[in-house]
């Protein structure tokens, strides 16, 4: 059984839109892209490093993979190199040029499929962006983690990390840091049945 592990930077207000770059994804007329840059630190650097150094495929929606490919192929370096090595599973419902190595289409009834791959043996599948496969996967009960980078800061508006559709379901911390930069690191995984109930 394999694991879907999401690795996701979001802001106070639960916003992921386009964190990386001014021009990452201006949907929407979103206008705040590159939102996490004044918190690049050094310690964050060597944590994404050691995400990296265990073995993993990559899960991809279509746009963080025409992100993705063509900037991160022609690099070389502690997150390129595994990103390169990794096998690529990109979901898509359009026609996609797959240029990148190790690349592998998911194109109808993602859902299934990736329940499936789920039940092969074989590496986590770590998900990097791809906010409009995140929301297919929370629909569908197929996260095994979250790790949430949370950011000290509010954008009042752009993509937003649970929308609707999400599932109700329960989740155990399982480690928590806060770095240097304020930039909070949560990590959770999916734990059972989620549960109501009233003040005794």
């Amino acid at each position: 059984m394999r694991r879907v592990v999401v690795f996701t930077m979001v802001s106070l207000d639960g916003v992921m839109q386009a964190p990386g770059g001014t021009e990452e994804d201006t949907s929407g007329g979103f206008q705040y892209g590159g939102w996490t840059a004044a918190y690049s630190d050094e310690s964050f650097g060597n944590i994404i490093g050691k995400e990296l150094s265990v073995p993993f495929d990559m899960l991809l929606g279509r746009k963080t993979y025409e992100i993705f490919a063509p900037y991160w192929s022609k690099r070389t370096g502690s997150i390129a190199d595994p990103f390169n090595k990794a096998k690529k599973y990109v979901v898509s419902d359009k026609g996609l040029d797959l240029t990148w190595k190790e690349s592998i289409l998911i194109d109808d009834d993602a859902a299934t499929k990736i329940k499936a791959l789920k039940a092969e043996d074989g590496p986590m599948l770590q998900v990097w962006g791809s906010g409009k496969l995140i929301q297919t996967l929370l629909k569908n009960d197929l996260v095994d983690e979250l790790r949430l980078r949370i950011y000290p800061v509010t954008l009042g508006c752009g993509k937003r990390l649970f929308a609707e559709g999400t599932i109700p379901a329960a989740f155990e911390s399982i480690d928590t840091q806060t770095l240097p930069s304020g930039v909070i690191l949560a990590n959770y995984k999916r734990s059972g049945e989620f549960k109501t109930g009233s003040p005794a």
